[in-house]
């Protein structure tokens, strides 16, 4: 089991050191959490162990923990455990996801067999995921940024082989358009994977202590100042640290951070001894820092020095062909998150949504397909206006919309697989036949369809 891991969460102090130990001498390596925040900074797609959590604590519980871990990977095993005996919570728990539910007490023999089981299964997927992708078949990378369209195909040959070199990166892209998806795929192709991925919002620190919070202070650093204290740059050594919207940082921090960046060193709040630091940064901003550099709200060298390699990810208006599969999938993660059966989504609404703008890009999207798996907006497309009349225009009307949206799929898959035809017909399921036929009534040559004609596709459709 060498490399897997054990995150075990809970309050109680000595019930926490004891588990752990007698997990140890199972041979298991274990790592404690006296609370569920940084359990978040370890898990992704590339951890390889399980989750084992009490359920009541104070702050985030176990049942929000299990949901935020598998927002990260549904394929996490996450083990739960209370001393409550609440049956109807243990069902709820599992049908949530969670991999077993315990009640306490347990015996640790009990524990560390359920623990070896959910083990073995990472073991398999993360193993199956190798596989898929040593074989060229849909990998987890793929999964997590999905897209026929060339720019997400560019996109995910970007992380791939940034995320590879370990060098500082720079994430531009609109709002809701995946920049911290982007930024959790580099850290999880990296060597740094098995540490800590630090999330850090630069617009929502609070002024007054920044410093604190990032570079840490010594006892008597400031008034209220009892302790030392770690800030988010030295908790992350060794592993990723991510300035989300970095354009937001006060000008005086940034001389500050571009310290840290150039020289790796931090200095604590009430200290004058450097502390080394093995990081790396990745910044995201939604707005064109270049602007702000000459508007002068953004430091030059700065831009510069993390500028390294860039990273543009592309809003869904830039790859429209993708968004019906992106919502197809959105609504399966949708249902299994919420416990629902799959939704059959009609063809409508499919072409609906495929033809609407949404500005608010993938989280818009993705809060859509939760309103249609709960029932709270049965068509989405329709409901923001994109098609007013379409239920007063008849049948011929909708027979339009299908046709569009079929149009842009066979496009989009063409696109994908670089003009091979075997890979399209075979991944739509149709017969060689068909798509020559459905290629011929939609106009659409396989030489043609780079990313200039997919972009025409979808100002056509």
């Amino acid at each position: 089991m060498t490399g897997q891991r054990v995150l075990l969460v809970d309050d109680e102090e000595e019930l926490r050191r004891s588990t752990a130990q007698a997990l140890e001498l199972f041979g298991l390596g274990v790592q404690t959490f006296s609370n569920a925040d940084h359990v978040l900074e370890l898990a992704g797609f590339g951890f390889d162990g399980v989750v084992v959590s009490d359920i009541r604590m104070p702050g985030m519980d176990g049942m929000t923990l299990l949901h935020r871990v598998r927002e990260l990977d549904a394929e996490i095993p996450v083990i739960l455990v209370t001393g409550h005996g609440d049956v109807q919570l243990a069902v709820k728990a599992m049908r949530e996801g969670a991999y077993d539910f315990l009640e306490k007490p347990f015996t640790p023999q009990l524990l560390a067999g359920i623990i070896r089981r959910a083990l073995d299964r990472r073991g398999l997927v993360l193993e199956n995921r190798r596989l898929r992708a040593v074989a060229g078949k849909r990998d987890d990378l793929e999964a997590r940024l999905p897209g026929r369209t060339q720019v997400m195909v560019d996109l995910r040959y970007r992380i791939r082989a940034i995320g590879a070199a370990d060098a500082d990166t720079l994430i531009i892209g609109e709002t809701g358009a995946g920049k911290e998806v982007v930024a959790r795929a580099l850290h999880d192709v990296s060597p740094r994977a098995s540490r800590p991925f630090i999330a850090i919002n630069c617009a929502a620190l609070p002024e007054n202590l920044i410093e604190s919070e990032l570079f840490g202070h010594e006892a008597g650093a400031f008034p209220g100042a009892l302790r030392p204290r770690y800030g988010k740059f030295e908790h992350g050594r060794g592993g990723t640290i991510l300035l989300d919207e970095i354009g937001s940082m006060p000008v005086d921090l940034q001389a500050k951070f571009l310290r840290v960046l150039q020289e790796r060193v931090i200095t604590r709040l009430g200290s004058n001894e450097t502390v080394p630091l093995d990081v790396r940064f990745i910044a995201t901003s939604k707005v064109d820092l270049e602007a702000e550099v000459a508007a002068g709200r953004f430091r030059a060298d700065l831009f510069y020095r993390l500028n390294v390699a860039t990273i543009h990810v592309p809003s869904l208006m830039q790859r429209r062909a993708d968004i019906p599969l992106l919502f197809l999938q959105l609504v399966r993660e949708a249902a299994a998150r919420y416990g629902r059966e799959d939704v059959d989504v009609p063809a409508d609404v499919i072409s609906a949504v495929a033809q609407r703008d949404w500005p608010g890009n993938v989280r818009e999207l993705r809060n859509a397909a939760d309103r249609l798996v709960l029932g709270l907006d049965p068509k989405p497309g329709e409901a923001a206006g994109a098609v007013k009349d379409g239920a007063r225009d008849g049948m011929g009307r909708l027979a339009d919309k299908v046709a569009a949206f079929e149009r842009n799929i066979i496009a989009g898959e063409i696109a994908a697989h670089g003009g091979a035809l075997r890979p399209v017909y075979e991944s739509l399921g149709i017969s060689r036949k068909t798509l020559y036929e459905k290629m011929q009534k939609y106009g659409l040559d396989k030489k043609l369809l780079g990313p200039e004609h997919l972009a025409q596709d979808d100002r056509d459709g």
